[in-house]
């Protein structure tokens, strides 16, 4: 069986750190994935397909540390599909991209966010990747779940 997802993209927002009760870190952020397509009158569209990503351990703490709104990175992962009861009592279901490698793809001297120290502690290298085991955590803990959300 096979599972697997390969996306390109930049991220909506900054990614959010956490730390689960048992201390595991998680960083989970939004990857804005566009590609162009032709419409009906043969003009060009943009489509933008958005992903929940979520990372856990060191490469959640690498996340968090050098990721920022706008930046552009290669993800690898697998899906994972969640359900969760919500505040009002209906029963949802989400999809997740649990990702074990990411490649930061921004210019090294791209200015915002910890893209600087980044490319002063990487130089002479291409793009760098980052890699992390799949975590296993309890069906019951939901990464994007808000405060608010919590029974």
């Amino acid at each position: 069986m096979l599972n697997k997802v390969m996306l390109i993209g930049n991220l909506g927002k900054d990614p959010e750190f956490n730390v689960t009760p048992d201390g595991t870190p998680v960083a989970k952020f939004s990857l804005a994935v566009s590609r162009n397509t032709k419409n009906r009158n043969g003009e060009q569209a943009k489509e933008t397909e958005w992903f929940n990503i979520v990372a856990w351990r060191q490469l959640a703490e690498i996340c968090e540390k050098y990721l920022h709104r706008g930046s552009k990175v290669y993800v690898e992962g697998r899906i994972q599909q969640r359900k969760y009861t919500d505040k009002e009592g209906i029963q949802r279901s989400v999809v997740d991209i649990v990702i074990n490698d990411m490649q930061m793809l921004d210019p090294k001297g791209a200015s915002s966010g910890g893209s600087s120290s980044y490319a002063a502690s990487n130089a002479g290298s291409g793009a760098s990747s980052y890699s992390s085991a799949p975590a296993s955590v309890g069906d019951d803990f939901d990464p994007f779940l808000d405060s608010d959300d919590l029974p």
